[in-house]
C-alpha cells in the first residue's frame, strides 16, 4: 500500500471517529433550574479601583460583584445572588482540585456610542456553557436563566465597561465540582460563578501578525477527548509546549493531529486560499470532536456566507497541503479567530525545522480578509451596525 493510499486511509478512518465522538450525547438528570427573578443582591459597601484605560492588562483587574449559584443532589440548585467580589471558601479535597472537573466561558460586553450596553451573540455562549458542563457530569441549567442573572451582573457593574471603542468587560462564567472527595465520581456538589474583568484590545498599537510553530510531537486534542468542550483541562497542557517555543521567537503553537491543522494557540483557524481546483476559497477544520465551536468562528463563516464572494468551506487540511499551496503561491492569508482578539493575522509558520512565510498586508498588520472581519464584527459588537449579533441589554 502506497504511503498517499495509507493516508487518505487514515484521514478517513479519523474523520469517521470524531464523526461518531461528536455525536455521543451525555446528559445527567438534576433538579429544576435556578431562576434569575428569585436572585439576591448584596452591593458592595466601597467600589474596587478602576485601572486607567491604558494599564488595562486582560484578566488582571475585576469589578464589583460576582455571581455565584450552589448545587447539590439533595436539594438542587440554591436561588442565585450578587455579591461583592472576592474570595470563597472551598475543602482541600473538593474534586475540581484533583480531577479538573469544571468548565468556563469568554465573553464580552460592550457600550455603543450611546452608552448602551450590548453583549455579541449571549445565547451562543450559553449553550455551548452547558454543554461544556454535561461533558464532565456538572448539572444541567436553564440558559435562559443564567443569561438573565449575567445581564443583572453586568448591568450592576456597568461603570466598569469602558466607554473606547477597542475595549469592554469580559465576562467569565465558571462551574467548578465542590464534591470534598478525592473519589472520581460525579459531582453532588457543585458551583457555578461569574466574575468580570475590564479588558483593553488585544492589539494595543495595531494589527501585529503572529508567528506559529507547527508541533508535530505534543497534541491539544484527540478523538473522542474533550477538545470540542471549553473544560480547563484543554488548556493546562499548552502552557509549557507553549513556552519552549515562545523561547525561540514563535508566539503560539499551531496545533497539528496527524499533520492535520486544528487550532492555532487557544483560537480556531482560517486559511484563505486558492484550493487545488483553482477556486478561492475560505476554510477552517470542521467540528470533528477536536475542534473548539468558537463563536467568533461560527460567526465568520456565516458572514461570508452571506458575502457570497468565496468557496467558505469547513473541512479537513494538512500542513503538508499548505506548504504546497504556498509553494505554488496559492495561500492569501492564514489567520486565527477568537473572542479575545477576534482575528489574528499569520506571518510565518515553522515546520518540519523550516520557517515558511505567510503572505498579509504589510501596511495593514493583516491580511485583508482579516482586517475587513475585524471591522465587520467590531462595527456589530458596538452597535454600529444594527445586528441580531448585538443584544441590548440597558
Amino acid at each position: 500500500v502506497s504511503t498517499q493510499s495509507t493516508g487518505k486511509l487514515l484521514g478517513l478512518a479519523r474523520r469517521s471517529l470524531l464523526r461518531m465522538s461528536s455525536i455521543t450525547k451525555r446528559t445527567y438528570s438534576t433538579a429544576d433550574s435556578f431562576k434569575a427573578s428569585e436572585i439576591a443582591v448584596e452591593k458592595n459597601k466601597a467600589t474596587r479601583p478602576k485601572a486607567n484605560y491604558e494599564e488595562l492588562a486582560f484578566g488582571t483587574t475585576f469589578s464589583d460583584h460576582m455571581l455565584e449559584i450552589d448545587w447539590s443532589a439533595q436539594a438542587g440548585w440554591e436561588k442565585p445572588r450578587i455579591r461583592p467580589y472576592g474570595p470563597f471558601s472551598l475543602d482541600p479535597s473538593c474534586s475540581v482540585f484533583h480531577y479538573a472537573i469544571e468548565c468556563f466561558e469568554g465573553m464580552k460586553a460592550y457600550k455603543d456610542k450611546n452608552n448602551g450596553i450590548r453583549l455579541f451573540r449571549p445565547m451562543e455562549n450559553m449553550k455551548r456553557f452547558l454543554s461544556s458542563s454535561q461533558r464532565v457530569a456538572l448539572p444541567a441549567f436553564d440558559e435562559k436563566e443564567l443569561f438573565d442573572c449575567i445581564k443583572k451582573l453586568v448591568l450592576l457593574d456597568s461603570s466598569f465597561i469602558p466607554s473606547l471603542k477597542g475595549y469592554s468587560l469580559y465576562i467569565r462564567p465558571t462551574f467548578i465540582s465542590t464534591q470534598p472527595t478525592i473519589m472520581v465520581s460525579p459531582p453532588k456538589h457543585a458551583k457555578l460563578f461569574v466574575i468580570t474583568s475590564p479588558v483593553g484590545p488585544y492589539y494595543k498599537s495595531g494589527f501585529k501578525p503572529v508567528k506559529l510553530y507547527a508541533d508535530p510531537t505534543n497534541v491539544r486534542a484527540w478523538p473522542g477527548g474533550t477538545g470540542n468542550y471549553k473544560v480547563g483541562a484543554n488548556y493546562a497542557g499548552g502552557i509549557v509546549p507553549q513556552l519552549e517555543h515562545a523561547a525561540r521567537g514563535y508566539h503560539q503553537i499551531l496545533w497539528l493531529y496527524q499533520d492535520y491543522l486544528t487550532e492555532v494557540g487557544t483560537m480556531n483557524l482560517f486559511v484563505f486560499w486558492k484550493n487545488e481546483k483553482q477556486e478561492k476559497e475560505l476554510l477552517t477544520p470542521p467540528l470533528d470532536g477536536t475542534i473548539l465551536p468558537g463563536i467568533t468562528r461560527k460567526s465568520i463563516l456565516e458572514l461570508t456566507r452571506q458575502w457570497g464572494e468565496f468557496k467558505v468551506s469547513e473541512d479537513s487540511i494538512t500542513m503538508s497541503q499548505v506548504v504546497k499551496a504556498l509553494a505554488e503561491k496559492r495561500v492569501y492569508e492564514i489567520f486565527g479567530a477568537g473572542t479575545a482578539a477576534i482575528v489574528s493575522s499569520v506571518e510565518c509558520i515553522n515546520y518540519k525545522g523550516k520557517d515558511y512565510e505567510i503572505p498579509y498586508n504589510q501596511s495593514l498588520g493583516a491580511g485583508d480578509l482579516a482586517n475587513r472581519l475585524m471591522k465587520s464584527i467590531q462595527d456589530i459588537q458596538y452597535g454600529e451596525v444594527e445586528h441580531p449579533w448585538s443584544v441590548k441589554i440597558g
